[in-house]
């Protein structure tokens, strides 16, 4: 229950904030109208999307079509279980945390595969089929760059990884593994289908992608299943390059809340500054730079492991 009032109510959170930086991106205010300064407003877009009625394509897959959102859903709240929010704060205290948030976080890519065949549109299955492919390239670098960090550690436990981090921020592995950051970060953004990187729903191309059949919750779920990831990769991030739940001072879980909103931010000011890649651009980017790249970070860490 606590992890779903949590999703929840950050889900409301993101989206105001979400269009809150497109507003100031762009040069308006944003929400304005439904209580001060707008804040109001997600609240009266999630009543108007549980009010709206679920629509079932007439020749799409009943059960293949209604699979998919839950599927995207649902594993999200596995990929909170092993993530340490502060001292002792976590779900269930695990040696492999990090193996079971790379696992599950696969999960998704099932879901809008199933979405888009399940629709029986071919707007849908060709954003399902960029889904695929393209999270199959960019799971690939993130491994890499995840790897490189518990060759650091000698750990896939997260609470061990963030115990091995000081608090101040020349202490935080991003200092010793920068590259290894910024393939993390990039490819986070890739796996949750984020501008510059939204080729499975790309609105000038594909109508909607792979959700173009969907209505109500139904694109609810598919919506919260995003900002979910969104605060899952994060998590991690911060776990694994920012120290975490410490900082300077007084180490607690306002730090790592402070370091997660700062990458969504981030996130968000990505989507509404660059432009779209081509679906080329997009696999060169992965096949071409980060994989090679990732994979020479990791030989050189290895190799400064095995001296030192």
């Amino acid at each position: 229950m606590a992890l779903a009032a949590f999703v929840g109510l950050n889900g409301l959170v993101l989206v105001y904030l979400e269009r809150k930086v497109a507003g100031h991106v762009q040069r308006r205010p944003g929400p304005f109208e439904v209580g001060p300064h707008g804040i109001i407003q997600p609240l009266a877009d999630a009543l108007k999307l549980v009010g709206k009625q679920l629509f079932t394509p007439p020749r799409g897959d009943k059960l293949l079509f209604w699979l998919a959102p839950i599927l995207s859903f649902t594993p999200i709240f596995v990929l909170f279980i092993p993530i340490e929010f502060g001292p002792g704060l976590y779900g269930i205290d695990m040696d492999l945390g990090l193996l079971l948030i790379l696992a599950f976080a696969g999960f998704n890519v099932l879901a809008l595969c199933l979405a888009g065949w399940g629709s029986n549109n071919k707007w849908g299955l060709l954003g399902a089929a960029r889904a695929v492919s393209q999270s199959v390239a960019y799971e690939i670098p993130l491994l890499l760059s995840v790897l490189a960090i518990s060759f650091m550690a000698g750990s896939l436990h997260l609470g061990e990884i963030t115990a091995q981090q000081g608090s101040w921020p020349w202490q935080w592995n991003i200092v010793t593994q920068p590259v290894a950051f910024l393939i993390f970060l990039i490819c986070g953004v890739a796996e949750t289908n984020r501008a510059p990187f939204d080729l499975p729903e790309a609105e000038s191309e594909l109508t909607a992608g792979f959700h173009t059949e969907y209505s109500g919750m139904g694109f609810g779920l598919f919506f919260l299943a995003e900002y979910a990831e969104m605060i899952v990769i994060s998590a991690v991030a911060a776990v694994l390059f920012l120290g975490g739940w410490k900082g300077p001072i007084v180490d607690g879980v306002w730090w790592f809340l402070i370091k997660i909103y700062a990458l969504l931010l981030l996130m968000m000011w990505f989507r509404w500054t660059y432009p779209r890649v081509r679906f080329d651009q997009i696999l060169n980017i992965c096949w071409k730079w980060l994989i090679p790249l990732a994979l020479v970070n990791l030989l050189v860490t290895a190799l400064v492991m095995k001296l030192v």
